[in-house]
Parts: C-alpha cells; sequence; structure tokens
C-alpha cells in the first residue's frame, strides 16, 4: 500500500525503497525555493519542505538547489522524489468511547473534544484510530493492513459525529460520498455577537495564510491559484444577551472551513484561540463547534442514515449559564 506525500508528511510513516515523483511548477518570480514549494503545494509546510531540500529529495529543473533561500525566475519545475512507505505500527488503546451507530461495515462515534484523529508526530498515542483498535479487535482492515479507514476528520478541539469504515468497499463508498458532496453535515456554534443576517450563504474561498503557515484565510478569487472554493450555509437558532447560537452546514470540506467562514462574516466561534476576538467575554477551554449530524448512504445497503451526536456536557454548561435576549436587551 502507497500512500501520496500529503500522508506522508502528515503521518511521519516509515520508508521504504521504491520511490514516486511529484511534480511541481513554481509559477513565484522573486520568491524564496521554499517558500515558493509551500505555496505551490500547501500542504506541506514550509519547515518541512525545508527538510526535504537539505535531503536532496527535491530536484529544481534537474539540479539539486543551492539552498532552501534561493530566489525563483519563475517557472521553474521542482520533482520531488517521494519514497513509498508502509504504515508504522498502530497500537490498541483502551480509550473510552461514545458509539453512535455500529455494524459490520462501519462505525459512528461522537469524538471528543481534545482526541486527535489519526497518530501524527507529537500526538502517536490517545487517537480516535488507537481507540477504534481495542474497541474492533476483530476489524477487518483496510488494504490489507488492520487499521480502521478514516473517511474524514475533525479539528483536534472541535468534538462530534464522526464516521470511520471498517472494511475497503465501506471506505470507498463513503469516500465517494463525501466527494460528490451529498453527505448532509451540520455543526452547532455558538459565536460572540448579535448575528445579522439571521440566515446566509457564504460563498468564499479559502487558503493558506501566506504569513501564518497554520492558519487558513479567506482569498478573493483570482488572486491566488492554492485557494479552493467554500461555501457554509448558516442559520441562527437561539439568540443571547451577547451571542448567537448558529447552526452551520459545510457544503465543501476545506480545513477550518466554519471557523474561518464565520470570522470573515464577523461573528467568530466563542473559544477560538486562532480566529476569534483577541478579547472574549467567554473563553472556554476549547472552541464552541460541535458537529451535531451526518446523513448519508450506507455503504452496503443504500438505506439512508441519519446519525447525531449529543452536545458534549462542558457546551451545554456553558449555554446553561447564558441569559437569554429579551426584548428590552434586543
Amino acid at each position: 500500500m502507497r500512500y501520496d506525500v500529503n500522508f506522508l508528511m502528515r503521518h511521519g510513516e516509515k520508508m521504504t525503497e521504491q520511490a514516486e515523483q511529484l511534480t511541481l511548477t513554481l509559477d513565484f518570480p522573486g520568491m524564496r525555493l521554499d517558500r515558493a514549494l509551500a505555496e505551490a503545494h500547501p500542504a506541506l509546510s514550509r519547515a518541512q519542505w525545508q527538510k526535504m531540500l537539505r535531503e536532496k529529495a527535491v530536484l529544481i529543473d534537474g539540479r539539486p538547489p543551492a539552498k532552501s533561500s534561493a530566489k525563483l525566475r519563475g517557472g521553474e519545475v521542482a520533482v520531488v522524489t517521494i519514497p513509498a512507505v508502509t504504515e508504522t505500527e498502530l497500537i490498541p488503546e483502551d480509550i473510552p468511547l461514545t458509539v453512535l451507530f455500529e455494524d459490520a461495515h462501519l462505525l459512528v462515534v461522537n469524538k471528543a473534544a481534545g482526541m486527535v484523529v489519526h497518530p501524527a508526530v507529537g500526538n502517536e498515542t490517545g487517537t480516535l484510530v488507537n481507540a477504534i483498535l481495542h474497541h474492533c479487535p476483530d476489524l477487518e482492515g483496510i488494504g490489507n493492513e488492520k487499521r480502521p479507514g478514516i473517511v474524514h476528520r475533525l479539528d483536534k478541539d472541535t468534538s462530534g459525529a464522526i464516521v470511520v469504515a471498517k472494511n475497503d468497499h465501506a471506505l470507498r463508498t463513503l469516500q465517494a460520498q463525501f466527494a460528490d458532496r451529498t453527505v448532509e453535515k451540520t455543526y452547532l456554534a455558538l459565536v460572540d455577537g448579535y448575528m445579522l443576517p439571521e440566515k446566509a450563504f457564504v460563498d468564499a474561498p479559502i487558503g493558506r495564510d501566506p504569513k501564518h503557515r497554520k492558519k487558513m484565510v479567506v482569498i478573493p478569487r483570482g488572486s491566488s491559484h492554492t485557494a479552493r472554493e467554500a461555501q457554509t450555509e448558516y442559520a441562527v437558532t437561539q439568540r443571547y444577551e451577547k451571542h448567537s447560537m448558529v447552526r452551520c452546514h459545510p457544503k465543501t470540506g476545506r480545513t477550518h472551513q466554519i471557523r474561518v467562514h464565520l470570522a470573515y462574516v464577523g461573528f467568530p466561534i466563542v473559544g477560538d484561540r486562532v480566529y476569534g476576538r483577541r478579547k472574549q467575554e467567554l473563553l472556554p477551554e476549547r472552541h464552541f463547534l460541535h458537529a451535531a449530524e451526518l446523513a448519508f448512504a450506507h455503504p452496503v445497503t443504500g438505506e439512508m442514515m441519519r446519525v447525531t451526536a449529543a452536545l458534549p456536557p462542558e457546551l451545554q454548561a456553558i449555554l446553561d449559564q447564558l441569559p437569554l435576549m429579551t426584548a428590552k436587551s434586543a
């Protein structure tokens, strides 16, 4: 089984001697090489590209570059050598899971905030994958490997429903539904302020923030080829004196999409330390974003399923303490 460069750099898998190649055109006149590579392929950080350059894994117009800071003329072709990979050993861990649905083909759990989905550098244990391996000792596995199929992801501090495939067929079928945007995703978010309009459709492309590589940002159409289309529909469901409860339906699945879009329209999510306001009246330990519902077709039977994840106690406790909006305060 082989993974692309995104998976390799994201999860730090062991390498074999077989190799693949990734070809990129660097149309960035005057830009530093390492930054241009990160712009052309933002799934990898600038630091990761610098490491690959040091290891001579990148050729520019057929030759290894002298240094990461080399300035480009524009139009250079980068060829990246990507070793094939095998998975690192995944260890089952006895971590409690809130199971919302399970059969022989798939599992839907209510992921807790603070749990990373897949092992990666800095989060090798305590992940959802480790927990599922313990929960499903008879897991059929993916690609002849005993591991669950991660269909989609949630941020570490986002709680809620996440679906996991137990075999190759389920994984391919569910991934196709996400790619075709036939999966209905519903999120609940508490935002700062009296949100207006009450209902809206946000259609704003998202890309990597050029100044902060770990952040995403709305990018005007046509201004960057790294931006990707992103659409989020939202509706206010409850008003509090200084906050609004919002139900969100993301139509696309971009990184940090709901957090970025709500901040973009002027109503950032409560507790968001990346996209939220500098001074927040409420600052819980995690951002107030919860994947409340998933609706999709069962990968084998085709039956339409709708799975709901209850709001976790720490978020419900915040709502219980907020004063509701009254006619006088409005």
